[in-house]
């Protein structure tokens, strides 16, 4: 009982920290704000305001300054960067208080829920021990209460076992149920605010849906405001009141969210609107159709899977991860594999690149065996087969330049000589639409799409037949994932790629895909064109996935009711 009372703030304290309806204060009022990093202005003159209950979205792509704002309003810049201007939170201009005045504010007012729970947490520290330091930010003063305050929070946002939470070390818990714990800790002390920074950008889709949905519900039963930053408009406008448009740190359309998302008005909030997937299922077909019909005869299969299992012994326990797989890939068309985290799609791969070797079945790729080869033979089959990682920023040697990194290939299987190595280089770099000018830099000089293209350049340059794409986009804004998904597609047009696409975002795969394999614990569930998948699913599990694409539409766009409202209605009604 003393931990529920103690989620709850004194009630005296609770009403007057809401003002009357008539006053119509905003909990935040960002004005004129502006943010230097030494000499350069990142953001410049924006404004914005966020009512008690309500939630406002910050969106646009990278560099756009939205977690710069984010930072600016919890007053965590980093060091050498200045802003000006006001923050006004609750009637106080928190921008010029210094850190010790402002310090109360962070945390018990203004929540904060990072964007990498890896990155956000101790990983040699219990989840318990750090959830101490949220609790000592509660009205909760005996610290005796804290563990079970912490305990009922967890369940709460959740979470089953709060107990074996508590208990556990971040690495012992799934990425849903980090960020679920990051949640909680920031909600234990009550804030008025809680800022969310891309809370969901590396979650699969049904786990996405449902951490959303945990915020929007705490939002309302808590009358907390939500400050949530996005790149993705179809998640904004789900989610909330406002949104607030951003390009190079300025505002470029702001207002109420049914108008800013039916009908935006500024031309960066309509190729926002045009470069998500969920919103624009059909976007490329113009380029995707002629990619199949290419192919010629759909029965000759490219890749061929069949009565696949795959097992590993795991704390003495033998674990199914590929359950009997069958599916086959026709020349010149893109095959998708989709699932939550730990469905079997990493372990797919993994034996049809023949970095694994399966207890049954067969694997074949353009009429070559995977399965039962040693590493000599193997490479034979790399020659043909070449894979796209997941994350640009670590797949590629920070210390080689772009160069080096799309010609090692080459030199490692002895293609062509020097001369027509360089000129294979600047080919496969032209193919993925980048200049002879980026030859000479490194990763670091590139920016994340940048990237990405020069990984698919490094798999290109090879000529391959199949290209395993695996999740080349999760680490990219909407913008710079439609300008991959069309080089990708328009590279299957003109040279009858086949592609084998592992991914979590099923608005992605329809844009992208011709076919699809449903896996759900190591086991396709599901099978066939994207189209016939798409529209009548068969398996629930299938449905669940699909029912989890944000279709940008909100049941009520109204902000919550208020505390203190509520009871001046029932004291009128009375």
């Amino acid at each position: 009982m003393a931990s529920q009372i103690a989620l709850k703030k004194a009630p005296t304290q609770t009403l007057f920290a809401i003002p009357s309806p008539s006053a119509a204060i905003p909990l935040l009022r960002v004005q004129n704000l502006a943010v230097s990093y030494g000499r350069q202005e990142v953001v410049h003159d924006v404004g914005f305001e966020i009512g008690r209950g309500e939630s406002l979205a910050l969106i646009g792509e990278s560099g756009s300054g939205k977690s710069t704002i984010a930072k600016a309003v919890l007053r965590l810049l980093p060091n050498g960067a200045t802003a000006s201007g006001q923050i006004i939170f609750d009637k106080q201009d928190v921008l010029g208080l210094s850190e010790r005045r402002f310090r109360p504010f962070r945390g018990r007012e203004i929540g904060f829920v990072p964007q990498d729970p890896g990155n956000a947490l101790n990983p040699v520290r219990t989840i318990g021990s750090q959830a101490l330091e949220a609790a000592a930010l509660t009205d909760e003063r005996n610290p005796a209460l804290h563990p079970a305050l912490i305990l009922e929070t967890f369940a709460k946002v959740g979470l089953d076992n709060p107990q074996r939470v508590y208990d556990s070390y971040p690495h012992q818990l799934s990425g849903g149920m980090l960020q679920r714990v990051l949640i909680a800790l920031a909600i234990l002390p009550r804030p008025s605010l809680l800022v969310a920074d891309e809370p969901t950008s590396a979650l699969d889709v049904t786990i996405q849906k449902r951490i959303l949905d945990l915020l929007s519900r705490l939002q309302q039963e808590l009358d907390i405001s939500l400050l949530l930053i996005t790149h993705d408009l179809a998640i904004a406008a789900e989610r909330a009141n406002r949104l607030v448009v951003l390009k190079n740190g300025a505002v470029q359309e702001a207002g109420r969210t049914s108008t800013v998302f039916s009908s935006p008005s500024s031309t960066y909030a309509k190729k926002l609107h045009g470069d998500v997937p969920a919103l624009n299922p059909n976007r490329y077909a113009g380029l995707r159709d002629p990619g199949f019909s290419r192919s010629g005869d759909e029965a000759v299969a490219k890749i061929s899977v069949k009565d696949v299992t795959k097992r590993f012994a795991v704390d003495g326990k033998v674990l199914t991860a590929v359950d009997g797989i069958s599916f086959s890939v026709a020349a010149g068309t893109t095959h998708a594999l989709v699932g939550e985290s730990g469905s079997g799609k990493t372990t797919t791969i993994r034996l049809l690149l023949g970095l694994e070797e399966p207890e049954a079945g067969s694997i074949r790729v353009a009429g070559d065996t995977v399965t039962s080869k040693s590493h000599s033979s193997l490479i034979s089959v790399w020659r043909h087969l070449q894979l796209v990682y997941q994350n640009p920023f670590t797949s590629l040697d920070p210390s080689w330049k772009v160069e080096q990194l799309i010609r090692e290939p080459l030199d490692r299987f002895k293609i062509g000589t020097p001369a027509e190595r360089t000129d294979a280089v600047r080919e496969a770099l032209a193919n993925v639409g980048l200049g002879d000018h980026l030859l000479r830099r490194k990763p670091s000089a590139l920016s994340g799409g940048q990237r990405q293209r020069v990984a698919i350049a490094r798999a290109l340059v090879l000529k391959p037949d199949v290209i395993v794409l695996d999740e080349p986009t999760s680490a990219l804004d909407v913008s710079v994932q439609a300008d991959i998904v069309e080089v990708l597609l328009s590279l299957q047009a003109r040279l009858g790629l086949t592609y084998v696409f592992v991914s979590h975002d099923l608005a992605l795969v329809r844009q992208l895909a011709h076919t699809v394999s449903v896996m759900q614990r190591g086991r396709i569930v599901e099978h066939g064109s994207v189209t016939e998948v798409f529209a009548a699913p068969k398996h629930d599990y299938t449905a669940s996935l699909l029912a989890s694409i944000p279709s940008g539409i909100a049941e009520t766009r109204e902000a919550p009711v208020s505390i203190l409202q509520r009871v001046q209605r029932k004291e009128h009604v009375g």
